[in-house]
Order: C-alpha cells, then sequence, then structure tokens
C-alpha cells in the first residue's frame, strides 16, 4: 500500500488530536479536603469505560476518575504500587507501561508483578449529578 502525503497528514493530526484528548487533564479547585465536579461538564464521564484526569489546584498529585459502567464513578491513583510507574487508563483494566502489572477500574489488582491494589477514593454522586471526591486519604 502506498502512503500519500494527505494520508500521512491526516493519520498524524488524528494520532495528535486523540492523544491531546487522553492527556487533558481538568484542574479542580478543593473546597474543605473535596473535589466536586459536574459529571456532565466533562465528555469523558458519559460513556461506559470513560475516565477523566484531575488535579487538584495546588497539588501535584493526580487522580482518574472513571466511570463504572453502572451508572457510578470510582477515584483511583494512577501510581501503580509495583515501582511507581503511571498506570494508562486501557479500556475496562488499567495498565502498567512499566513493568506489565494490570488493575481492574476499581484498582484491584489483575495481573502482577505488583501485589497491591490502586489506591482509592471515597466518591459520592449527587442526584443532580454532582461527583464529590473525597481526598482525605485513599482507601484500600
Amino acid at each position: 500500500m502506498m502512503i500519500t502525503r494527505r494520508h500521512l497528514l491526516v493519520s498524524t493530526v488524528a494520532g495528535v488530536v486523540s492523544g491531546c484528548a487522553t492527556l487533558a487533564t481538568a484542574r479542580l479547585q478543593p473546597v474543605d479536603g473535596r473535589l466536586r465536579l459536574v459529571v456532565s461538564d466533562h465528555m469523558g464521564l458519559d460513556r461506559a469505560n470513560g475516565f477523566l484526569k484531575v488535579q487538584p489546584i495546588g497539588s501535584k498529585q493526580v487522580l482518574y476518575v472513571l466511570a463504572d459502567g453502572e451508572g457510578g464513578y470510582l477515584a483511583v491513583s494512577p501510581t501503580c504500587k509495583h515501582r511507581g510507574c503511571t498506570v494508562d487508563v486501557a479500556g475496562e483494566r488499567l495498565e502498567c507501561p512499566c513493568h506489565g502489572s494490570q488493575y481492574a477500574r476499581d484498582g484491584s489488582v489483575l495481573r502482577g508483578p505488583t501485589q497491591e491494589a490502586l489506591d482509592r477514593y471515597v466518591t459520592t454522586l449527587s442526584p443532580d449529578g454532582v461527583l464529590t471526591i473525597s481526598l482525605e486519604g485513599p482507601r484500600a
């Protein structure tokens, strides 16, 4: 198959656009040790296996907010417990690019070498679609 300049340009632009979408981080101001976000304001959360990367303003900490496929949401640390690499969201699971550990979307271990689940944060969803994430510390 011969690759034309047009095909190459379209493929490159599409890759950059999709890559930027997955790298976007919502920076949120914590209030009283909690992050609040309106779910409908974030396109990544409106579908099964959707996710959003969030960062509290004034912190280096990053969290993944993951749609659980049943109308709820989970918040997990993206830091692999094996060697501290940042895991990638890969559909129904999270994968460590460094050593191959795999986690379920709830942070539990699917495959090692890691032996520990990802840190999870308590979330609550109000009837009007506001998701609250407690930053008071992760739970197992």
